[in-house]
């Protein structure tokens, strides 16, 4: 696909209301991608800071997942090299629970089929949840999350799944010493491997 196609691409779905009047801030698809990028971080849904801004990962859970991953923030949004995409492009709204909605069940179905395959050279792809490791993985994943996150051997080389890191992972992570142990020195090696290949 020629950058003016993809380019046309990303200003279609960026110009999607197909879910709008399930949106309670209105629709705002927030994604960054590239022909060339190499990594493919995979998250859930905006929330709304990042509704707020129009930029992936600006909040707490960004902060962390470019921790567990050893990126600035230069990296991280260098689209060249790292394509982020949600499973659902907009803020969904908030559950009676006090977190967010899961992702719009119309999105990923609609938009990934097409953005997909304009991403010729992604090497790696991290699933940050249960949302992308459900679609991505299907029965090949765990009952679980942690289940799924603690076989993340099987997955490699093309993906790689992750638990959201949001605050309710703080405890999980004490509960799952492996995963700072075995897992992130594991994904760090890989994400820098793949975002300095040429």
């Amino acid at each position: 696909m020629s950058e003016g196609a993809f380019a046309a691409l990303l200003e279609r779905v960026r110009a999607c209301r197909v879910c709008a009047e399930h949106l309670p801030l209105g629709p705002r698809p927030v994604l960054r991608a590239s022909p060339t990028s190499r990594l493919l971080i995979i998250g859930q849904a905006p929330g709304t800071r990042v509704h707020d801004t129009g930029v992936p990962w600006n909040d707490r859970s960004g902060e962390r997942l470019r921790a567990w991953l050893a990126l600035d923030s230069a990296r991280f949004y260098d689209e060249s090299r790292v394509a982020l995409l949600p499973m659902g492009m907009c803020y969904p709204g908030r559950a009676a629970n006090g977190g967010d909605l899961p992702p719009r069940p119309e999105c990923a179905p609609l938009w990934l089929p097409q953005i997909l395959p304009a991403l010729p050279r992604i090497r790696l792809t991290l699933l940050v949840g249960s949302y992308a490791h459900w679609y991505f993985l299907g029965k090949r994943g765990g009952r679980t999350v942690t289940e799924t996150v603690r076989a993340f051997r099987e997955h490699l080389p093309r993906f790689l799944p992750l638990p959201h890191p949001s605050w309710r992972t703080t405890a999980w992570e004490r509960n799952n010493p492996w995963f700072g142990e075995e897992l992130l020195p594991e994904a760090r090696k890989r994400v820098r491997a793949t975002i300095e290949a040429d």
